[in-house]
C-alpha cells in the first residue's frame, strides 16, 4: 500500500512540475522589432533595449532592428541619448512565440542658454580690442615654454638610472679600476675639461638651491 501511495504521489509531483514547466515554456515569446523616427520613420541605430525590471536587454543594428527574448506581461523600455524615451508592454493573452513591433521615438530637443552677439561701433575698436585680449594658454603652450634646457637637466637629474645605464657604469668602473691597476689614479682637480664643465654648471645655476 505504501509503495502505490508513493508511486502515485511521484506521479502527481512529476505532472506538477511538467505543467509548471510547459508553463514557463509557453510564457517565453521572441521579440523582433524595429525602432524608427517618429517623424520621418527613419532608422535609428544604437538603441538600448532593455527589460524592465531586469539586467537583460540589447542594442538595434544600423537598421534599427533588434530581436531578444522576454515573458509575456514584460515591459519593454527603449532609450537613446538623442530621443525621448519610450516602453512597449507585452500582451500578456499573446498566442504563439514571436511578436513584432514598430517602435516610433520622438526626438528630444536640447535648449542651449541664450546667447547675445552684439558687433563693435567701429573698426578701430574691434582692433584695439583683438589685439589686448587675452587668449588661455592651451597644453600645448604650457609644455613648449617649460620645455627648456634647465627643465630637461633637473628633470634628468631626479630620473633613476635604467638597467642598462647601471649596467654600463659598472662595467665602466671595472674599466677604470683595471685601467689604472697598480697605479695612482688621476686627479679632475687637474683636469682641463672637468674645470671647463664645472664652469659651465655654474654659469648654468645648477648649484644653486631649488
Amino acid at each position: 500500500m505504501k509503495k502505490i501511495l508513493f508511486l502515485v504521489s511521484f506521479l502527481m509531483g512529476a505532472i506538477a512540475v511538467n505543467a509548471q514547466f510547459e508553463k514557463a515554456r509557453d510564457s517565453v515569446v521572441q521579440l523582433f522589432g524595429v525602432i524608427m523616427t517618429a517623424d520621418s520613420l527613419e532608422a535609428i541605430p544604437a538603441v538600448s533595449v532593455t527589460v524592465k525590471g531586469t539586467k537583460r536587454g540589447t542594442i538595434t543594428n544600423n537598421e534599427g532592428v533588434f530581436s531578444i527574448a522576454v515573458l509575456k506581461g514584460d515591459v519593454i523600455e527603449f532609450s537613446h541619448v538623442s530621443f525621448l524615451p519610450g516602453s512597449v508592454h507585452v500582451p500578456d493573452t499573446l498566442k504563439g512565440s514571436q511578436y513584432s513591433i514598430v517602435k516610433t521615438l520622438v526626438q528630444d530637443t536640447a535648449f542651449l542658454p541664450v546667447a547675445i552677439i552684439r558687433p563693435r561701433p567701429t573698426p578701430e575698436q574691434f582692433a584695439r580690442d583683438f589685439v589686448n585680449i587675452s587668449v588661455a594658454e592651451d597644453e600645448l603652450e604650457i609644455l613648449r615654454k617649460a620645455n627648456t634646457p634647465e627643465a630637461r637637466r633637473a628633470y634628468l637629474a631626479k630620473l633613476p638610472q635604467d638597467g642598462r645605464e647601471m649596467t654600463n657604469r659598472q662595467l665602466n668602473n671595472v674599466f677604470q679600476r683595471a685601467r689604472y691597476q697598480g697605479q695612482v689614479p688621476p686627479m679632475n682637480i687637474f683636469s682641463p675639461a672637468a674645470w671647463a664643465e664645472f664652469i659651465n654648471a655654474w654659469k648654468r645655476g645648477d648649484f644653486k638651491r631649488k
